[in-house]
């Protein structure tokens, strides 16, 4: 049941959605950082960490975000809107829905500046625009292609415009239908490039970097790192995989569908993972984090292998890929507001909302170039967009999200979405009242750069003295122990 009766188009199946919501995830960032900081913090042990990370603070976060959406049915904003009349509380509440429709709009507006660079990568390497013969020399190729607003400009404007095409054809036929092909399609070039590097001669280093058990290595420092990984890689509180929640058939499983989201995207980003380093490894370089791993390193690093820059293009068009998915679901909350809420056509409010994009991607754009000297604080218009939506929107969002489906809506509500046995269902509820809530604070605080208390004790170690006494009160509150399993 639902507390939308309006009719709603939904996902042609399961697949649909599980294809689209990893899509979702898998993107520019999680094809570089991953597996870099997997092999940074400890290797096959800091795999393990991110799983449990997973397990505690994403599973659950995106099983509310989707039992959310697809109780509403609706946008963000309707969605919360209509879930919170139905229990009966403050509509203050849907300023959640607000703040995640505006960040996932925010973040698209930075983000298409970012998936430009794939796609005029993959023009050069088939054009041979990336020859040099050193980093320094394809970091000179890589300030040039930002350096022009017009080219810089080119590249973002074709990934909106590529994104507001596809999203303008409806969820079935523009979002389902592309991201059918799109994501088998990436998994497919990842393994004819992993397929190339076990005969590269670095793929041994590469196995040994990413899956080594080196529990030394994994220090707080890595464990919050698998923990903000966990949180942002699966795309939450940014309105995306709510509003891909309320495509969701009712019959279908919300707790199987997320934990293979979760699994998809852990398993391609460690893929990445394998068709990277072993290109790397075997010519000599050192993996680094940020772009200059696929913008510089790499480019040169096929330059010196055999069939290189068939493999360059093969994986700069997994790339592009990679970026469109992810773009096309960041915008789908804005363009499902518009046709719910203004009667707009899905065409009309795509290309509206494409327009508004752009202007704002232009400022960010600009940032590269003729806009370098623009700044605030220290800080240009595109590292604005970036520190807001990450360090603040999406924490705070996330945090509202668990904190309004533990202990603000009926539970019931959640009873008949999830459709868990009561024991399931009583876990995931602690999960979302306490662990979760816990565990996003922890990014939160992190993503503010404070990693210790006045007192100068580390502020690991005081959370979890906090989760200590959470569990405690647990055991010896009946009052809260009826009520977790109520």
């Amino acid at each position: 049941m639902t507390t939308n009766a309006q009719p709603r188009t939904q996902w042609l199946g399961r697949w649909g959605f599980i294809l689209a919501a990893t899509g979702s995830a898998v993107g520019l960032g999680n094809i570089w950082k991953f597996p870099y900081i997997t092999g940074e913090f400890g290797g096959g042990a800091f795999v393990l960490v991110y799983l449990a990370c997973i397990l505690a603070v994403g599973v659950p976060v995106m099983m509310t975000e989707i039992a959310l959406g697809r109780r509403g049915r609706g946008s963000p904003v309707d969605a919360l809107r209509r879930v919170i009349a139905e229990s009966g509380r403050g509509s203050a509440w849907s300023l959640l829905g607000w703040m995640a429709m505006l960040c996932g709009f925010l973040i698209l507006s930075f983000y298409v500046v970012v998936a430009g660079w794939s796609f005029a990568y993959l023009w050069k390497m088939l054009s041979g625009g990336l020859a040099g013969s050193s980093v320094d020399e394809m970091a000179a190729i890589f300030g040039a292609n930002n350096a022009s607003p017009l080219n810089l400009g080119f590249w973002s404007t074709l990934v909106t415009v590529a994104t507001m095409v596809i999203v303008g054809k409806g969820v079935q036929a523009g979002i389902e239908k592309s991201v059918s092909w799109m994501m088998p399609g990436m998994v497919l070039m990842l393994l004819l490039l992993i397929g190339y590097g076990v005969f590269s001669g670095g793929f041994p280093a590469a196995v040994d970097f990413l899956f080594s058990f080196d529990a030394g290595r994994l220090s707080s420092e890595g464990m919050l790192a698998a923990l903000g990984h966990a949180f942002f890689t699966l795309s939450l509180a940014s309105g995306a995989i709510l509003t891909y929640g309320s495509y969701l058939p009712a019959t279908t499983s919300i707790a199987r569908t997320t934990l293979s989201v979760a699994l998809a995207d852990t398993v391609v980003a460690l893929m990445a993972g394998l068709a990277i380093f072993p290109v790397i490894f075997a010519n000599g370089m050192s993996p680094s984090s940020g772009p200059g791993l696929i913008f510089m390193s790499l480019p040169l690093a096929f330059q010196a292998i055999p069939m290189g820059t068939l493999f360059g293009i093969l994986f700069f068009v997994m790339l592009s890929m990679a970026a469109l998915t992810s773009s096309i679901s960041m915008v789908e909350a804005t363009v499902s507001w518009l046709c719910d809420n203004k009667g707009l056509s899905r065409r009309s409010a795509s290309w509206g909302t494409g327009l508004v994009l752009w202007l704002v991607s232009t400022l960010a754009m600009l940032s590269f170039n003729v806009g370098a000297d623009w700044t605030l604080y220290g800080k240009h218009f595109f590292d604005w967009l970036d520190y807001l939506t990450s360090r603040w929107m999406m924490p705070l969002g996330g945090l509202g999200m668990v904190m309004l489906a533990g202990f603000v809506l009926k539970s019931e509500s959640f009873r008949e979405e999830l459709g868990l046995s009561p024991g399931w269902h009583a876990l995931w509820l602690f999960m979302v009242r306490y662990v979760s809530p816990l565990g996003i604070l922890m990014i939160f605080v992190d993503a503010l750069g404070i990693t210790r208390v006045e007192f100068g004790l580390h502020w690991p170690w005081l959370l979890a003295i906090l989760v200590a006494v959470t569990l405690l009160g647990e055991l010896v509150s009946p009052r809260l122990r009826r009520t977790l399993c109520s």
